[in-house]
């Protein structure tokens, strides 16, 4: 990553347009800090802005993460959290695999965790987990429950 600088103006009674532009780049960007001073521009008071920032992975427009920093499952679950974990992510790629979609379309990650964390028994369980609702407890809630009862054969109390 390479240490880069934007300045900027901005008059002392600026348009919500002109804070807003500024306010776009600094959430656009991994700020590593910003001056500023008062100053005169053609004999009008201002704001002069430097920013220094990150130039790389960080975050996009609208504050998106680029890229997110990797979560080490193994580290945070207990030993018994993780092994169910891991299949429960086997039961996911299958079932996206059967689908023809991306793994992280049926679950996240941090919703698998969530689910080897908190053993869900019921449907009204699985959807307390953020980001399962309705239309993948239909779709997905059988199997992955199914991995958390152990492999039972029984369908989970809904």
């Amino acid at each position: 990553m390479r240490l880069q600088y934007a300045s900027f103006s901005l008059p002392l009674h600026a348009s919500s347009t002109e804070q807003e532009e500024l306010n776009r780049f600094l959430r656009g960007h991994r700020v590593v800090q910003s001056r500023r001073e008062l100053a005169s521009v053609d004999g009008a008071p201002c704001w002069a802005i430097l920013v220094e920032y990150l130039e790389g992975p960080g975050k996009l427009p609208g504050g998106e993460h680029q890229a997110k920093s990797k979560v080490d499952y193994r580290e945070i679950l207990s030993e018994a959290d993780f092994s169910l974990y891991s299949k429960l992510r086997d039961a996911r790629k299958k079932l996206a695999d059967e689908a023809g979609l991306p793994v992280y379309a049926v679950c996240t990650n941090e919703q698998l965790a969530e689910i080897a964390k908190g053993k869900p028994k019921t449907l009204a369980d699985f959807l307390k987990i953020e980001g399962l609702g309705k239309g993948k407890a239909e779709k997905y809630a059988t199997a992955l429950l199914e991995c958390v009862n152990g492999g039972s054969g029984e369908s989970p109390p809904f």
